[in-house]
């Protein structure tokens, strides 16, 4: 079971690059719900470059960010860094001072409150996108501003390891095979309706041996990290230990899977709160406490509502035999 699984799930790694501009140097699922109707991309663009913006260091270094509130913008933390001061550039060709508010290192999110308001606010969609939908990318690579780029989501819930990325291992990620480069963290990662599916994050540079392989953060984890870094400038990550893959009917006849719906268990951490309550590779997970879980998005939506140490249950499915396991929700290591 482990072995198929594992077959199914394998991303290549290798040499992970964050897609921020460094300073120069000197002299140089079970289906998600069905999306809104897609409008052109030239109208798609035409109303949300407005609301992505370009950050710039005072050490020169730069990345993009979108706007969240009316003057706050949301970005990467490894864009800012320990900054505290910001520039931010606008798609009008304004610019205005920005404050750093609170950082989280975890999520690799950050909020900055720009001097400017009455900024355009895009529309969050929380829900997970679906492998095939096309999406665009906005941001600033390499300084240049407003760089629009298209493709399509290669996978979801992709986890990097901190091997592959030189820091903090990515969780939860989604991969799309729409062109980014250093200075597009933070940007927008929209879907065809122009919705925010994403903020994104990092790419395989090509000297890894990888072709058009770039990772955003869902947009329900921006949403959920920056209300938390707004509300107290900290965030808590509440962590199972577990890797889930969606339910699809491919899946379910491969493994010999008779549920219908949940979240397939993909992979476990050791050391995580599912394998310690008897969680195992292969179980389907269809409840958390009094949550159902159909989808993978279920299993994030009832997690993030719950508080780390917290005591619950998860019910798993495994072959026939349907299961309560006590748990309590862990801290996601290094929160």
């Amino acid at each position: 079971m482990t072995a198929l699984l594992g077959a199914a799930l394998v991303l290549a790694a290798g040499g992970l690059a964050g897609c921020t501009t460094a300073p120069p140097a000197p002299d140089g699922a079970a289906p998600a719900p069905a999306p809104a109707p897609e409008v052109s991309a030239v109208e798609v663009v035409a109303r949300l470059t407005p609301s992505v913006v370009t950050v710039r260091l005072p050490s020169g270094g730069l990345g993009s960010g979108v706007v969240y509130r009316p003057d706050v913008v949301v970005t990467n933390q490894h864009v800012v860094g320990d900054a505290r001061d910001v520039v931010i550039d606008y798609a009008d060709g304004t610019s205005s001072p920005g404050t750093v508010l609170a950082t989280d290192r975890i999520s690799d999110i950050a909020v900055v409150r720009t001097a400017r308001g009455g900024l355009p606010v895009p529309e969050y969609r929380t829900e997970l996108p679906r492998p095939g939908e096309p999406v665009l990318a906005i941001g600033s690579p390499l300084g240049l501003e407003g760089t629009v780029t298209s493709g399509i989501v290669s996978a979801v819930n992709r986890q990097v390891p901190g091997s592959a990325t030189g820091g903090t291992p990515l969780v939860d990620m989604i991969q799309i095979d729409a062109p980014i480069s250093p200075g597009n963290s933070g940007g927008a990662l929209l879907d065809g309706s122009g919705r925010v599916i994403g903020i994104n994050e990092a790419y395989l540079p090509p000297q890894s041996g990888a072709v058009a392989l770039g990772f955003a953060i869902p947009a329900a984890t921006a949403v959920d990290v920056a209300d938390q870094l707004l509300a107290d400038g900290t965030a808590s990550h509440s962590y199972l230990g577990l890797v889930p893959a969606p339910l699809t009917p491919q899946i379910r006849s491969a493994l010999g899977v008779r549920a219908e719906q949940g979240a397939l268990v993909a992979r476990l951490d050791p050391d995580g709160p599912a394998a310690a309550a008897g969680v195992r590779p292969g179980d389907v997970l269809v409840a958390i406490g009094e949550s159902p879980v159909a989808t993978v998005t279920d299993l994030h939506a009832a997690l993030r509502a719950i508080e780390p140490g917290t005591a619950t249950t998860l019910t798993v499915l495994r072959g026939e035999q349907r299961s309560e396991l006590p748990v309590t929700i862990g801290n996601r290591p290094g929160s």
